[in-house]
């Protein structure tokens, strides 16, 4: 007769992993820009259970308001697509800059403007964001008024000041490049992004996380995933005690490097050709539902 082996009642049948770390936009927020009441208590159960959130994302970090009252314990945030790590319990404050180097940052220029004429440009440095009178920005509440000038005049040592905190005029023009952004009102956005990547991606990271056809780049190494993997080894914490959570190309690094990955149901073709988990779309509160059924499934049988 075969022996049944029965396991202690404190068994538990799933591990928890170390840390969660979920993209916004397209992710954890709905398409209004909110975070559920459901989200929310997911994140608070979550950091009960002793398990770190850290929100990793394109945007930088004054675009943190809809998310800062929802971190707890550490605080801390990866923003601009790994160039920054901040600390929303601190006013915002950069812990981490990873610049994209201002002669960088010209020969990127130039090489998509010979390869994709009628390009606009876009800078976000540490003190706010300046661009092109021709770039279309994405326009939100706490931008405020925004210096304009030509893409080399941004760059030049004399460049006029961004804004910080919505107020014009916050930084200096020496204050470090977190990402270049370019737009193109007639390639589409995949196209736009592979032409960029043949181009210039010996040069710096180029990614996209916009529907439209925007592209974001980043000194060359930083990516949401390095930024991450470096904030994770200062806890001594290994890729495969971290889920991870992303719906866009910028997402692909972090998705792949962490040892268990969730792609939304909404998410862009090659998020979903890249990872083997799936959960329901941002509008159904999908990281919040796979955190449920984690802590659930780590409960004492």
């Amino acid at each position: 007769m075969m022996t049944v082996t029965r396991l202690p009642v404190t068994h538990r049948v799933q591990r928890l992993p170390r840390l969660i770390a979920t993209d916004l936009d397209g992710t954890l927020l709905h398409d209004d820009k909110s975070v559920s009441a459901r989200t929310v208590a997911a994140l608070a159960a979550a950091e009960r259970a002793g398990v770190e959130v850290f929100f990793v994302t394109g945007r930088p970090a004054r675009w943190m308001d809809v998310v800062s009252e929802h971190v707890h314990g550490h605080g801390l945030a990866i923003c601009a697509n790994g160039a920054a790590v901040v600390d929303l319990h601190a006013g915002r404050s950069l812990v981490k800059v990873r610049e994209l180097p201002v002669p960088t940052a010209r020969e990127v220029v130039a090489a998509l403007r010979s390869a994709a004429p009628g390009a606009t440009f876009a800078l976000e440095r540490t003190s706010g964001m300046t661009y092109e009178p021709q770039y279309t920005p994405y326009f939100h509440g706490d931008d405020g008024p925004v210096a304009t000038a030509p893409i080399d005049k941004l760059l030049a040592s004399d460049a006029p000041v961004g804004q910080h905190d919505g107020q014009p005029g916050g930084g200096q023009c020496g204050d470090p490049v977190l990402k270049l952004l370019v737009r193109h009102a007639e390639l589409s956005p995949d196209g736009f992004l592979e032409l960029a990547r043949a181009v210039a991606g010996d040069l710096a990271e180029i990614t996209r996380s916009s529907p439209t056809t925007l592209l974001e780049i980043s000194g060359r190494g930083v990516s949401k995933a390095s930024t991450l993997a470096q904030c994770c080894a200062e806890r001594g914490i290994e890729p495969e005690d971290v889920i991870a959570f992303g719906d866009m190309p910028n997402d692909l690094e972090m998705l792949n490097w962490a040892g268990r990955s969730y792609a939304m149901s909404n998410a862009h073709p090659a998020v979903l050709a890249a990872t083997s988990h799936r959960t329901v779309g941002n509008n159904e509160d999908g990281v919040a539902a796979v955190i449920e059924r984690l802590l659930a499934a780590d409960l004492p049988r």
